[in-house]
């Protein structure tokens, strides 16, 4: 009998960002996978690796929900309330072994594939962090898998799966995010910063009076252009990086009329 061959998902994704979510989900479950004790500790993280991963399934299904058509209410955006909203579906969900998480990652990255496939390019929807129309909620799908399954990595001793063209495909959400986690820390702040990804992106964050608004490209002139290794740049963003540890090993570089300013990037949003 002749094989089925792997169907092709398009739709409103962008290219290679289908296959970066499935590729993701299923490096995420081989980490899973055989795991029957899974009560210890997530490094830098109160949940321990079953909580983690539990978590991962729940928000993959609360996104294939969403992308599927079905309406889903996860908190309000805010930090404060993203986490009670997570600590609450945790509380009512009580799988914590290996094989039926890491089968629940991956059926539900599928199912919200298999939804993508069928939405308009401009179709949006309501996600926990506002509207989004498919490409940038994939992204947001993506992303929220790479920095949990970052986590998961470290938790049991494995290589992460976060590399440069995966980072490259979460930029399209955090370009859409930026705006909306601005932190206490830039209140009053007007500067303008060039963000170099190593051998890839460029883009612009100008704050005026702390108010923040993202250019997916180079714009105007620039009081800090910072280059940063693509892989430093998404860690960081989710928390997941020490930004002053990336500048000693040379990840980052700052230059322009007000270099000092790099350093203090970071702290400039909080991550939800």
């Amino acid at each position: 009998m002749e094989a089925t061959p792997a169907r092709d998902v398009r739709g409103a994704l962008p290219p290679g960002l289908a296959d970066a979510i499935r590729e993701t989900a299923s490096e995420i479950a081989a980490l899973l996978r055989g795991r029957t004790e899974t009560g210890g500790p997530v490094p830098g993280s109160t949940w321990t690796l079953g909580e983690a991963a539990a978590h991962l399934a729940q928000a993959n299904e609360l996104m294939a929900d969403i992308a599927s058509g079905r309406e889903r209410s996860h908190g309000d955006g805010t930090a404060p309330s993203l986490a009670a909203a997570n600590e609450r579906a945790l509380a009512r969900f009580g799988e914590r072994a290996g094989d039926p998480l890491a089968d629940m990652i991956v059926a539900q990255a599928d199912v919200f594939l298999g939804a993508a496939q069928r939405c308009a390019a401009d179709e949006t929807v309501a996600t926990p962090l506002g509207p989004m129309n498919m490409a940038v909620f994939g992204s947001y799908l993506l992303t929220h898998m790479l920095g949990h399954g970052y986590d998961l990595a470290r938790a049991v001793g494995r290589p992460h799966m976060v590399d440069r063209a995966r980072a490259e495909l979460a930029l399209p959400f955090m370009f859409t995010v930026m705006p909306h986690v601005v932190d206490a820390a830039a209140a009053g702040l007007t500067a303008r910063f060039g963000i170099r990804l190593r051998g890839g992106t460029r883009f612009t964050v100008t704050f005026t009076d702390g108010a923040a608004a993202v250019s997916p490209r180079p714009e105007g002139r620039t009081e800090c252009t910072i280059q940063i290794e693509p892989v430093t740049f998404l860690l960081i963003a989710l928390g997941r990086c020490d930004p002053w540890g990336a500048i000693a090993r040379g990840r980052i570089l700052a230059w322009g009329r007000k270099p000092w300013l790099a350093p203090r990037f970071p702290t400039l949003f909080k991550a939800p």
